[in-house]
Order: C-alpha cells, then structure tokens, then sequence
C-alpha cells in the first residue's frame, strides 16, 4: 500500500498498462545485421518485462529514412520491412511476461556523423551545422520533406505489423521534427518556417500521416523537451504551447517531457542528469505541460527510488514516471517493491557509466550490475543456489570486486569469510565518494553492505589478511581481490617517496581520503584524464585552493564521458580551476619551502616551471601481488583462470577437480586495472559457478 500509486494502471489510447513506470527509449549500442534487433536486445527487455516494468520505449533514435545514419550507435533501423520478423520476437517476449512494448521512431536530421557508412548529406531546416557532432549538412528540400514524412508513416506501419504496441516519435534533442520548431534551427521563409503554425508544419504531416497509416487505435506519442535553455530557442511557455497545440488534434495518445535542448556539450548533460544533479531536476517542466494538455504525461530524469516515484504520482506532477537507468541497474526493480524487498533494489547511483558508453558507440552497460545487457549470455541476475558441494570461501578485499564475489558466493549458500584491510568497505568507491560531485556513488557500496549482512557473509573489517591467516581457514577457494596503490613511483625525477615527509609527491587518493592537507597553490599532474584527477580539482578548489590540473592529453577529462565532463567544467571553471594539456610532468624539485613542477610540451620539448606548495599527481594505479604470489605455488589451480571458459561465462574446469590445495583466483586492479564495472563483471562470471 505504501506504493499504491505506482502500481495503478492506466489507458493510453486504447492500450492499458499495468503501472506507472515506463523504461523511456535509449539507444542500446545493441542492434546488429543493419539495425535488426537482436537475441540480446530481445532478451534485454524481457528481463525488464519479467521484472515487472510496465511500459518499455525501445530503441532511442531508431531511425525511419536511410539518410538518417543508424551505424553509428546501432541502433534500430526501421526503414526496411526486414525489421518486421524481428520486432515479432521482441513483442512476443514482452507480452509473455505481462509488459507493452513501444519503439522510438525519428529522423536525426543534422543531429548525426556523416563521415562513415553510407557517407550521408544530412539534412537540417536551414542548414546549419550542429555544434556536437561537428556534422555539416545540407538545407532540406521540399522533395526530402515529403519523402521523410511519408518514412515516418512507413516505418510506423512496420512497427504495427511486427506486433509492437505503439511509437514514440521524437521530437527531442534536436531530431528533425524540433529542428523545424526551434528558430534557432529554423531560419526558413517557406511555409516550413517563419510563423508558429509553419514551424509547427513539418511535425503535424507527420502525426498526420502516421495516423493515416495505422489507424486511431495503435498509440502513438510524441516525445518533447520542456526548454531547450537557449536564449535563442525554445523556452518553457514556448513548448507549453507546442504541446497544447498538438494535444488539441486529437491524435497524439500520450506526451514524454524532459528538461534541456542537447545540441551543445553543457545542455547534453543536463539530459541525463548525473549524480551531480538532484532528484527530478526538471520534473517542473513535465508538470508544466500536464498543465495545459489532455494526454498522459510522461517524465523520466533522475527518478531513481520508489518513494521518489510514488511522491511524483501522488502528487499528480505526471501520469507515468520513467524510470529508465533505474532498469538498467535493476530490471527486477517493481517485483521487488511488489514483494516488500525495497532495501533489495539496486538503485541507479547516476554514474552514467550506460549512457556515456553510448555516445562512444558502445553498448549500453551499468557500473554495478555486470548482468545487464548480458542476459543472452546467460549471466544471471538472480543467483540461484548450488546443487553441488557447499563450499568454504575466502575473498580478500572489499573493494567492488570483492564485495561482487563474496555477495554472489553466499548467494551460491556457500560459507563467505570475506577480509577488508580498512575498517568500511567500499575500496576506490569509498574514496571517489569523497569528490564533491562524486557522493552518490557509495550507494554501490551500501547495496553491497546490505546484502552482505542479508546474506550473513562474515565479514572481517579492519583485517589485513596473510597467507597463514587465509590458510589457517582451510578454505575451498581463496579470491583476491586486493586492489593497488597509486603508481607514484614510475618515474624517479618526481621525487616519490614512502616516506610522507620525504615525498615531493601526493596522490589523488591521499588528497580525497584526507590523508593529506590541501595545500594553498596546487599543481595537479593528471596522467589518465579520468574521474579521479577531475575530482581531486574540484575538491581542492571547494577548499580554497588555487589549482592547475596540467595533463599531457588533449584536455583535461578528456577520458570522462560526456554527459559527465560539463558538470565538472561547470564547477572547475567556476572555481577558478586553470585547466593545462598538452604538458607531461618532468621533473618535481624542491626550493626553499616551495616545489618547484617542471614542466615539458609534448610537441615542442620546450619546458616550464610551476612554483607550487604541493604537487598531486594521477597516474593510475598499480596492483598489490605480494599475497597473490605467496598464494599461488600453494593452490591448486597456480592461480590460473582458464580464460575460455571465462569468456564464455562458463564454470572454471578446475572447478570439477577434487583436491587438497584451495583454488586460488584474483581479480579487479591485484591483476590489472580497469574499473568498477570490469572488477564486477570478473566476480560475477567467475563466481557465479562456484
């Protein structure tokens, strides 16, 4: 009863859906065979469906005209009857569990590359180049008009016939359909632009058409922004009206509104808003448009908890609540709340990782759930216990790769010891939330801390275990997983040492864990160009330091996604952070009672000195191999993975051998360093079979 409000159904159009939380389109990185919707993307949404979401909007930006290029970020491509077979399995694995199934149907217009596959002429209202993507394009002509329009209807058919529920059309982020509405973009003097009702012109034809092609009882919505936050383009009272004025023809079954325009690289972030960001930044927008229209509204930015979810609906902001990044970390998320197991959630923490991959053009993934996007593999995302032999099982670290294999282990029932060093868990986790924008990534490890205790893992805090410590136990399998420290002592002429007083160099991580004092004047010296050497800017800076973050890439946080570099530039610049490529640190040397930083161009070899106080460097991190090796001539398996059978998520052959040594593995940075993400999905395809 506590969530009552979510679990209400509701009619759009003449299609009922079971509650309240939509999945809203995004693009997946998952389609294959020209745009064909694959095994994996089928199975991706029946987890969500099986889970208890009740809308899932598949396929963000899924295009209808061969000019708009689908290539780049896989995506859905329904400018061919070939899609139709496809679409069939897709709604029929949807519909077994109870879940409807819609797809997203657009034309990107100049919102795209034009440099590769089929070396498109994108197309724009007036020709005029948007900033993201670089991409020139041409202005679009009467005949392109007619002919994008009549693809809408087309590709709408396609989606009716391959059993679909209904089609989202996109007219957010820029795609052609808002390229003609904002006169940012739209600089026409035809009956394609100019006043309200021809600005409006392109996006009524093809509502028009599409009606004319499927019929008044498919559904069909319309995707908006409610501001695009340009001065030069639609404002909120703007796109109240745009939203009023489509409503009044009857044909649009339902509204999806989200806050921001996203053809610059500071309004994108503002689209899929990260941890930086509060809950439901923009939920004002949405209840804007609700005002002023008869259709269902749906909002979907930043809505992660279900109490979050419930307020909104309760208070009648909006009709549906998406809820989209919180699927991708947890598909099972409403039968969870349905079965009083809401401390069992894995709620979406807003690191991004997902989308940032996406506009890289790789696959959708999520930071803390290995198992999404992998449900073709058979990677589970309910661990089922052994049918084998319960066995005693030793993880050193607690760290994400840790708490990943202790958690799935005793989900296996077997009996977890699990040692951590510091007196929390957490790891790099731990010190990365210490970054003023960074804080909402410890609810990975307060997901994992909850589960441990669910699962009665003992856990030995504060603990640096040993060889005898860990063989004392007499364990079945030991996993390390014992991470690194930062590489500080690649170079000699940096003044490292492990004496504190004695080094002339600091580490990110003594900053952020408050190992040591900021100084006054901070040079920081970031190697990767990643979160870490971002974060320590920005948190020197909120101590009242003047700080230089100098790297020898092309910019700082050249490495962090983009969705997530603005919000640190945003917060840098306003800081007064100076922000240096293009220079390597040399040399680090005392003077008195400065450090003087020399510092050399990558290009030219000319060199540079900073007269500074302190001097932190990022140079990423180097594994801990001392227990591993002091391990790994007493176990059985020499500490070996057999990297098929990993790669296939298949059960380790050493697994069926019967032995007196303990299997030995390892895993996250005590073998290589990656990320949060890979040290999961290692413990989870690995431990998953024990």
């Amino acid at each position: 009863m506590a969530f009552d409000a979510i679990f209400q159904p509701i009619k759009i159009g003449n299609l009922t859906i079971r509650n309240r939380v939509v999945s809203t389109a995004h693009a997946e990185v998952h389609a294959t065979d020209g745009g064909m919707t694959t095994d994996r993307y089928v199975k991706y949404y029946e987890e969500k469906a099986k889970g208890g979401c009740g809308l899932c909007i598949c396929g963000g930006s899924s295009v209808v005209s061969i000019d708009s290029p689908q290539g780049w970020w896989s995506s859905v491509n329904l400018a061919t009857d070939r899609i139709i077979p496809h679409f069939q399995n897709l709604a029929d694995a949807v519909h077994k569990h109870g879940g409807k199934i819609m797809i997203q149907i657009t034309h990107m217009g100049r919102r795209s590359r034009w440099d590769g596959f089929d070396w498109s002429t994108l197309l724009s209202p007036s020709g005029i180049r948007e900033p993201v993507h670089r991409s020139t394009c041409k202005t679009i002509e009467e005949e392109d008009i007619w002919r994008i329009i009549g693809d809408f209807a087309q590709a709408a058919r396609r989606a009716k016939e391959g059993g679909l529920d209904g089609v989202e059309l996109s007219a957010v982020h820029q795609h052609l359909i808002d390229q003609f509405w904002s006169p940012r973009v739209n600089k026409r003097t035809d009956e394609w632009g100019g006043s309200f009702e021809n600005r409006m012109r392109f996006g009524m034809e093809v509502l028009k058409a599409v009606r004319a092609e499927v019929g008044d009882d498919f559904c069909v919505g319309l995707r908006i922004c409610g501001d695009e936050f340009h001065p030069d383009g639609l404002s909120h009272d703007d796109m109240k009206q745009i939203a009023a004025y489509y409503d009044e023809t009857g044909m649009v079954d339902f509204f999806g509104v989200v806050g921001s325009g996203c053809d610059t690289h500071d309004t994108l972030a503002n689209v899929i808003p990260n941890m930086a960001y509060p809950p439901e930044p923009f939920l004002h927008l949405a209840a804007g448009v609700k005002e002023v229209v008869k259709a269902p509204v749906i909002h979907a930015q930043n809505i992660k908890d279900p109490n979050q979810a419930q307020r909104i609906l309760e208070g009648g902001y909006v009709d549906l609540v998406g809820m989209t990044r919180a699927h991708i970390a947890d598909p099972h998320l409403i039968t969870k709340i349905k079965m009083d197991q809401v401390d069992q959630i894995k709620q979406c923490v807003g690191a991004n990782y997902c989308i940032d991959r996406q506009y890289q053009g790789l696959d959708v993934l999520c930071i803390q759930n290995a198992a999404t996007s992998r449900e073709y593999m058979g990677l589970p995302h309910i661990i089922e216990q052994t049918e084998g032999k319960k066995r005693k099982v030793v993880v050193v670290g607690g760290g994400p790769g840790g708490m990943e294999a202790a958690r799935v282990a005793a989900e296996r029932g077997h009996e977890v010891t699990l040692f951590e060093a510091a007196d929390q868990l957490g790891g790099q986790i731990t010190t990365a939330s210490k970054a003023p924008q960074r804080d909402q990534i410890a609810g990975i490890t307060r997901w994992f801390q909850l589960e441990l205790d669910r699962l009665k893992v003992d856990q030995r805090m504060g603990t640096r275990a040993d060889e005898a410590t860990i063989l004392d136990l007499r364990p079945d399998i030991v996993v390390l997983a014992t991470g690194g420290h930062p590489y500080l002592e690649q170079y000699p002429e940096w003044g490292y040492s492990e004496n504190q007083d004695e080094s002339l160099v600091v580490s990110t991580w003594d900053i952020l864990n408050g190992k040591v004092e900021p100084g006054k004047n901070v040079l920081i010296y970031d190697a990767l160009c990643e979160f870490s050497g971002m974060s320590a800017a920005d948190y020197l800076a909120d101590k009242g330091a003047k700080v230089e973050i100098v790297t020898d890439d092309i910019k700082p946080g050249a490495a962090v996604g983009g969705t997530t570099f603005p919000t640190y530039y945003r917060s840098l610049y306003q800081k007064e952070v100076i922000m240096t490529s293009d220079l390597m640190l040399h040399k680090v040397y005392r003077e008195g009672d400065s450090l003087v930083a020399v510092l050399e161009n990558e290009y030219t070899g000319t060199q540079e000195e900073r007269v500074v106080d302190q001097v932190v460097v990022e140079n990423g991190v180097r594994p801990d191999e001392a227990l591993y090796y002091a391990l790994k001539d007493k176990s059985r398996n020499k500490g070996q993975v057999d990297l098929e059978a990993l790669y296939a998520i298949q059960p380790q052959p050493c697994l069926s051998e019967e032995g007196e040594e303990p299997l030995l593995f390892r895993l996250g940075d005590c073998t290589a360093p990656r990320n949060t993400h890979a040290a999961i999905y290692d413990a989870l395809r690995l431990c998953k079979d024990f």
